[in-house]
């Protein structure tokens, strides 16, 4: 294939696609590529994989149904990390040496008082 032209058809490949990114799907390929993988990517490299014959540009209703997915994904992460999310205090040293002693008091029966 002529360089030029080669270029020429994924410049007018990426000029059909509105978005910046875009979702793709994955056709078999002779070195071992896997049909139907779905993958959003920017517009350039939809185009020229899209050019080149390793992918489609996936339905619209399979890049929706593929971005929900994603979606909720990145959700579940986010509250799975808000869930182990651990709160630390400061205490200067006063304050922890005043604790300690009076964690100390408390383990040996003696009372407690307030400051």
């Amino acid at each position: 294939m002529d360089v030029k032209t080669y270029y020429q058809r994924i410049r007018a490949m990426e000029a059909t696609i509105p978005t910046p990114f875009t979702v793709v799907i994955s056709l078999q390929t002779d070195d071992g590529g896997k049909k139907g993988v779905l993958v959003e990517v920017p517009r350039h490299l939809a185009a020229k994989m899209v050019v080149e014959g390793s992918a489609a540009l996936a339905p619209a209703a399979q890049a929706t149904a593929f971005q929900q997915a994603q979606e909720a994904a990145y959700q579940a992460v986010l509250d799975a990390a808000a869930a182990t999310k651990v709160e630390v205090t400061m205490v200067s040293s006063d304050e922890l040496k005043k604790l300690t002693d009076d964690i100390k008091k408390l383990k040996s029966g003696a009372k407690v008082t307030k400051d």
